[in-house]
């Protein structure tokens, strides 16, 4: 089930909500104009306490596209809302700088703060080179970052080998807000290949138990109070193209 809104003003916003149930199984779309964006995401284990949180491992996935099969526009900005009854924890989790990686590949830089590794996943591009279009992959790794002005944080790893070595190493705070969503993650993309290339897919699994204190902790957990568990999405795109949505996905009480 999908609803789509399209509103016109001094910038363009276009706004969707992406529902749970069948439609979801491999992801929902919304196309304006030459962009087409689809996205998911989901959790587990999806059978989880009411009251009380355990621990979960968050999986989601973005794919950005042109219609007309070129480069897409650049994403500038990614901001992302989790349920209230998510729960974050970073109590003696080490942490990692982004000075200490900025300049390595994703090897040394998973060895170099392996203590501080919260997630993985990978980036995909697309690069102009005239009227060339190169795809490009990277591997991505999410370390838990020092706090940014009293915000955790988190810090996104990822280096291109090709079409150029690129290594980019963005800082990203986390923070906790009243409401439905929880907690807002602000992640401010930078120009790829010096303003040539345009992100083009994003996938993610963030998860880590660790031990701190003399207790098992979860970096995130959750709990089931309304059979719900609800993640929203903002996406700033050069040009001033808002693309703005959520995912709602069912859980089990235990």
């Amino acid at each position: 089930m999908q609803r789509v809104g399209l509103k016109l003003g001094a910038t363009c916003c276009a706004a969707f909500a992406l529902l749970a149930g069948a439609a979801l199984a491999g992801g929902s779309k919304v196309e304006f104009e030459n962009l087409i964006l689809t996205a998911n995401g989901g959790f587990q284990p999806r059978t989880l306490p009411r009251q009380r949180y355990a621990p979960i491992d968050f999986k989601g996935h973005v794919d950005i596209d042109a219609k007309d099969g070129g480069r897409p526009l650049a994403l500038q900005q990614a901001v992302i809302e989790f349920d209230h009854d998510g729960r974050l924890s970073t109590a003696g989790l080490a942490t990692c700088p982004a000075e200490r990686v900025a300049d390595l590949g994703r090897a040394e830089a998973r060895r170099v703060c392996r203590g501080a590794i919260v997630g993985s996943g990978e980036l995909g591009f697309d690069v102009s080179f005239g009227s060339t279009l190169v795809p490009a992959r990277a591997g991505l790794t999410i370390f838990n970052a020092p706090p940014v002005d009293g915000h955790p944080a988190i810090l996104l790893h990822a280096r291109t080998t090709t079409p150029a070595v690129q290594t980019y190493a963005i800082l990203a705070p986390i923070e906790r807000q009243r409401g439905q969503y929880r907690y807002r993650v602000t992640i401010d993309v930078p120009p790829i290949f010096g303003g040539n290339g345009s992100l083009t897919h994003i996938n993610a699994t963030v998860g880590r138990r660790y031990s701190a204190g003399g207790k098992r902790r979860s970096y995130v957990s959750a709990r089931c109070s309304d059979n719900l568990l609800r993640t929203r999405g903002f996406f700033l795109f050069e040009g001033g193209l808002i693309i703005e949505g959520s995912v709602e996905k069912f859980c089990r009480q235990q």
